[in-house]
């Protein structure tokens, strides 16, 4: 009866090692402490019954303790590695996250900066416009100003035998209106020479602006290369964690399966649940076990972001057992 119970009692300590050993990331020490309260209580519970059906108070003989053998928790230290490796990448990729949000925040502000250009250079040409087309009809006003006076001009002339005054005063009038067709006709090409301007600049901005959204248009495939490296680190992550389950759960014999391999074909639902398990290439033991270790664990670590599990829902693995 004292083997029987002690037998109990070294089967409950190592299920709660094994709580404690294998528990699910995410697991918080209150939730670990209701799971494990709750079974001890069922199993106290099952085992005073057992006692109080089965109790045989006859005396027995004293079984000698046996040295227990020492355990070697290598799985938690293989565990903790991975985990401070996990940390290290998802620190790596907080810092890319921020250092692109501060280039993308860059970019907007200088396409806003453009933006304000733009509009202020369309006013400066609309009144450059309005101020060309009062111009044009002073322009025209003093053409045909000048007409009518070079027609009175020969008309004077004609007169001037008459009147050689008259005719001294005409030239004189016609220099000074000469003069001011002169400096209109100077006007003129300033205008010209001001709209070449203009359309030169409006051509180097055109090109500024192209340059600017081929600019934006590079980063953003940039980003997107980023992206879908990310996506394979953190798929090449949950790899090793699936490797790590299997090796877990496989059971192995050196003799016949150490430099051995199996290629599984594993479908997986979002919540990490096994749909599937197809051995596809391997020898036929360490695939067998393989296959075995797989279903045992029934589901396997997945990740929770879309992208990535859509890499991760038909999964292609080789695994070699380790020894």
């Amino acid at each position: 009866m004292f083997a029987v119970l002690k037998k109990l009692i070294g089967g409950i300590v190592g299920f709660f090692m094994g709580i404690f050993t294998y528990l699910p990331e995410g697991k918080t020490s209150k939730q670990t402490y209701s799971i494990a309260l709750s079974v001890a209580l069922m199993l106290h519970i099952g085992l005073g019954a057992a006692l109080l059906i089965n109790a045989d108070f006859s005396p027995k003989p004293v079984a000698m303790p046996q040295p227990s053998m020492p355990v070697i928790d290598a799985v938690v230290v293989d565990q903790s590695k991975l985990q401070k490796q996990v940390e290290k990448l998802e620190q790596q990729k907080a810092a890319a996250k921020e250092r692109e949000d501060k280039r993308i925040k860059e970019l907007e502000r200088r396409a806003a900066e453009a933006q304000k250009k733009r509009q202020q250079e369309a006013e400066r040409i609309k009144r450059l416009e309005v101020e060309k087309r009062k111009a044009d009809d002073a322009a025209k006003k003093a053409k045909a100003k000048a007409d009518a006076e070079e027609k009175a001009r020969r008309k004077k002339e004609q007169e001037r035998q008459q009147a050689e005054k008259a005719a001294a005063d005409a030239k004189a009038k016609r220099l000074k209106e000469e003069e001011a067709a002169k400096k209109a006709e100077e006007a003129r090409k300033q205008r010209e020479a001001e709209e070449r301007r203009r359309k030169k600049e409006a051509a180097e901005r055109a090109e500024q602006q192209r340059m600017l959204e081929q600019q934006m248009a590079e980063e953003m495939q940039r980003r997107q290369q980023a992206r879908n490296q990310q996506v394979l680190t953190e798929v090449q992550k949950y790899v090793a964690l699936i490797t790590q389950t299997i090796q877990r759960n496989f059971i192995m014999d050196e003799n016949t399966m150490k430099g051995k391999s199996c290629d599984l074909r594993i479908k997986l639902a979002p919540s990490g649940f096994v749909i599937s398990v197809t051995p596809t290439k391997g020898d036929q033991i360490v695939c067998q076990e393989a296959v075995k270790a797989v279903n045992k664990a029934g589901t396997l670590p997945v990740s929770k972001d879309p992208d990535v599990f859509e890499k991760m829902s038909l999964i292609n693995l080789k695994y070699a057992p380790e020894f």
